[in-house]
Parts: structure tokens; sequence; C-alpha cells
């Protein structure tokens, strides 16, 4: 496996054929491209022919960002380009179209259906829309039709915390309602995956009493959105944007942790209700959520080293060492960016750490992060996480 990463920066225009990636013998030949900017980059007139144009055959996958994740720094209005040749690993990708949050979950099981038949399935890598989008569902979709124990990862597209509208590139290109499911293939890759919050809760847990989908409309019986208004005070000013500093920690029945953050994406002052990343079901407890930046960055050390601890050791460089052969996809959410602030670069040189050299990491700040639960197989939408998945090919 190798890995060769191109960065186009803010002031640089990205443009193909380009000097700022020459052809290079190390991915010649690569199968998967991964591309993550802000909308304006994927907006740009022949964005997609041209990357196909540089990348003969291979798959494009990735999506618009809420801000870019390379090396270990934070980037905004830039362009990542990282370009994967697998040794004996093969990548099969499946596309769906998402008109609305109510074609969320058909959307993911046809990604599902498309990819589970494929031999020697070993991963999939998830991107799509990030607003209009249910993404627990279009998880779940996904989830329910491939074989048990497949590591799902990736996240929803960001638009650099506008909410308004987000891009998807896959094999037919840009578009703005679509999901991408890239399938990796080969009994000789590897995974590790981790994903850790570090928000504490605050204040009382309130139970769902009334929810469609995504769209919290009651809690304790009353207005979900009165409810929220009176504990922001001054924040709900600024609702939504100040919804992401403050989410939901969803709660069982004996409100127990479920290991679930759920973020505000928008209201509806009509209905008095609250609109969220994903789902949230009737007889659930949700308590609210803040975070320090000394808690934000513990989290994502944590999700580096159970990724690590998950693949079973950290990257390690190439045969003679000159080029890495494992990768790493950050995604971690808008929110933790706005807490974070001048800071946020903190999180990504933690997880930098803890998989140590050999290792290229890449990835986004996201509307909804993809990731495995607790126990590092079932797979679910998270908010407000820092999610790694680290691949390598043996």
């Amino acid at each position: 496996m190798r890995v060769r990463q191109t960065v186009f920066a803010p002031s640089v225009a990205v443009s193909f054929p380009s000097d700022a990636m020459p052809p290079d013998a190390t991915t010649e030949g690569a199968q998967l491209v991964l591309v993550f900017g802000s909308v304006a980059r994927f907006d740009q007139p022949g964005f997609a022919d041209g990357l196909a144009a540089a990348f003969p055959g291979a798959v494009l996958a990735g999506c618009s960002t809420a801000g870019e994740i390379v090396g270990d720094g934070v980037l905004d209005e830039s362009c990542t380009v990282t370009a994967i040749r697998f040794t004996r690993a093969t990548i099969a990708v499946a596309e769906a179209d998402i008109g609305s949050a109510d074609e969320s979950q058909p959307a993911g099981e046809a990604l599902g259906r498309a990819l589970a038949a494929l031999p020697d399935l070993s991963g999939v890598l998830l991107f799509a829309r990030g607003v209009a989008v249910n993404g627990s569902a279009l998880i779940d979709g996904l989830v329910s039709c491939l074989p048990a124990g497949i590591p799902v990862s990736g996240g929803l597209a960001g638009d650099g915390g506008a909410f308004t509208r987000t891009l998807v590139l896959g094999p037919s290109g840009v578009s703005e309602g679509r999901a991408v499911a890239v399938g990796l293939r080969g009994a000789g890759l590897r995974f590790g995956l981790g994903s850790v919050g570090g928000w504490e809760p605050f204040g009382p847990a309130r139970k769902v009493t009334r929810s469609v989908g995504n769209r919290l409309l009651e809690l304790d019986g009353e207005p979900a959105l009165n409810v929220y208004k009176r504990y922001l005070g001054d924040y709900a000013r600024d609702l939504p944007a100040s919804g992401l500093l403050f989410p939901f920690e969803l709660l069982n029945g004996n409100h127990d942790s479920v290991g679930l953050i759920r973020t505000i994406l928008g209201i509806d002052e009509a209905a008095g209700g609250l609109i969220l990343a994903g789902t949230v079901e009737e007889g659930f407890y949700l308590r609210l959520m803040h975070a320090s930046t000394d808690g934000l960055v513990d989290g994502a050390e944590q999700a580096g080293a159970i990724a690590a601890a998950d693949h079973g050791a950290a990257g390690h460089p190439a045969d003679g060492g000159a080029e890495p052969q494992s990768l790493a996809l950050l995604v971690s959410c808008v929110g933790r960016k706005l807490v974070m602030g001048d800071r946020v670069e903190e999180e990504v040189q933690a997880v930098a750490d803890r998989l140590g050299p050999g290792v290229v990491l890449t990835g986004f700040y996201s509307y909804g992060e993809i990731g495995p639960m607790r126990d590092l197989v079932d797979c679910r939408l998270h908010n407000q996480t820092m999610t790694v998945a680290l691949l390598t090919e043996r």
C-alpha cells in the first residue's frame, strides 16, 4: 500500500494537470483517491473531470467540509487529495441519491445491497450530504444489508458551518444530494477504529416524549425548543448556530449513557421542535453537554489510542522506509472546532502522536461522524466526536 498526499492551500487554485501534483511512480495506478475541500473548491468548473484525468481508473470519493485535516494540522478553504495504491486489495464503489431526509434509509439500503455481495469485503468508507439528511437512518440502512462485523467509517459533508449546501464527490461527479460508499476488498486489509467525544454532561435528564425521525418535538411533555432555549439563556439568541456548543447526550431508561451524542442542526419555531443530526426515539432520555478544549483534546487522544489498539499495531514505513503504508481517516465535528477555536490543531496533533510515524493523516470537520460504538463493531452516527479509522494493507 502506497499513499501520496497533495494539499492545495487556500491561496492556490486547484487545476489539473498541476505543478503541485507531478507524476509519481509510487501512486501511479492509484485505485482510490480521497478528496476533501471547501464548497468553493468542489464548485470549481471541471473539478471532478480534472481529478479523473489526473488519476485515470481510480475511484474518486470525498466531500465538502467545515475544515480540512491534513498531517497534524487543520486548514480552511483548502483542498486535500490523497491517492492510495494497494498491493493486493481492490476497490468497489456504490452511489445513491438522497433527495430529502426521508430518503436516507432507502439510500443506505441501496448502498448496502450493492456492496454486500462482493467477496472479501473488509470495510466501507461512507460519505454523504450533510444537510437534508438523517444520518443515523442512512447508516442503519447500510449496515442492515452488510455482512455482520464489517467496519464502516466516514462522515457527513460540511459547508464551513453554514448548514445550507454540502457537496459529495463520487464516480458520477459532484452532487448536492448523494451518498457514496467505498467498499474495500482484500484479506490483507487491516482496520483500527476509535470514536470518543470528551464532552461533559450538565443538567437533569429529560425524557423524549415526542419525536419523529430526527425531529425532537417534546421533552417531558413540553416543546423541546422551549426547554432548550431556557437552558441556553443568552446563547439562545444565536440559534441554531449556538446549538453546536450544547449537544445532547443520549441516555437509556436507567439514565445510563448509550455512547451517542446528538447535535442540533436546526430549529422549527412553528412546531417548537429541534432538528437533530440523527434519530432520537421516544422513551429515551437526553441530557445537555458542554466541553472545554482540554477535554476535547483528551477525547481525541483516546480515539487515536483505541484505533491503534484495535488495529493491533501503530503505522510503520513501507519497504525501504520511503513511503507510508498506513492511512488514518480523521473525521471530527464542526462543533468541536468552534469550541477549540485557535487550539483546534491540538486534537489532530494528539491523534497523530498516538498513531506514531509512518501514518498519513487525512480527513475533515463534518456534520456527523460515522464510526463504531464502544464494542468497536456496531456502527452508528456520532456527533461531537473525533472518529479515527486506521487502515493498513499487510
